[in-house]
């Protein structure tokens, strides 16, 4: 399941996310996905492939003290890096273009706090769309370069939360856990309740932890977003804004 908006331009309650050239646009899935990210106030964030920027946007909402967000493609660094100084956190907001892998080599410093919603298609058809096709497939950011930068970046107090399709979660917890990662919290999405999880938001930590699981709705019925999604969607679409007008909801696309 993919929820997206065709819109150029995406409105948040707080800010706004110009979204003409990156290879993925605004989903529901992500959103909810930086709405439930484990920020705490103060934190040293880094967003790994951070695409439109919107996931740093929530976090620097969120109250991360500062927000680098590393993407690759030029497209899609100009987008962010034009979205973070259009909002009210420009000075806490630096987007990066490089890779991850060479950002890794020269950073200096340790995050509390790592984000990735990564490229997870391995060994599948591509499209004709090459920064889609970036932004979707592991070839430039394997599971295995992941793990080891976040070992490398990430506090030993720090956590590490990512978006994986709920097929992968299993697999990449196992690579995680053979690197010291420890699986403590993953909450599974699916769309309605009929519907299966699709994608899987999961909380690594250094340190063991009774595992938490968890599944979330997104919809309770159409276009009536479930209590549990819109507990944390209510301060960032507008649609939950009450000085505003209703935004209509993302349509359904299948994948």
């Amino acid at each position: 399941m993919k929820i997206k908006t065709s819109m150029s331009t995406f409105h948040f309650q707080q800010f706004s996310v110009l979204q003409k050239h990156s290879g993925m646009k605004i989903c529901t899935d992500a959103v909810l996905f930086g709405a439930m990210a484990p920020v705490n106030p103060g934190d040293h964030v880094l967003d790994i492939g951070t695409g439109t920027g919107v996931l740093a946007l929530m976090a620097a909402q969120l109250g991360a003290a500062q927000v680098t967000a590393v993407e690759l493609t030029q497209e899609a660094f100009k987008e962010a890096d034009i979205n973070f100084n259009n909002s009210p956190w420009a000075k806490r907001l630096e987007a990066v273009h490089q890779d991850i892998q060479n950002f890794a080599l020269t950073a200096d410093r340790q995050y509390d706090l790592i984000i990735s919603n990564p490229p997870f298609f391995e060994n599948h058809l591509k499209t004709v769309d090459t920064l889609r096709n970036t932004a979707r497939h592991t070839d430039q950011l394997p599971f295995a370069d992941l793990i080891g930068i976040a070992g490398q970046l990430l506090s030993w107090q720090g956590l590490f939360y990512l978006l994986i399709p709920a097929h992968a979660a299993a697999k990449f917890s196992a690579q995680a856990l053979a690197s010291g990662f420890y699986l403590i919290k993953q909450t599974d999405f699916r769309g309605y309740p009929h519907n299966e999880a699709k994608v899987s938001a999961l909380t690594f930590s250094r340190t063991a932890a009774v595992l938490t699981v968890r599944l979330l709705t997104i919809y309770e019925s159409h276009n009536v977003y479930s209590s549990g999604s819109a507990a944390y969607l209510a301060d960032f679409l507008l649609r939950f804004a009450k000085d505003q007008p209703k935004q209509a909801i993302m349509p359904t696309i299948k994948a």
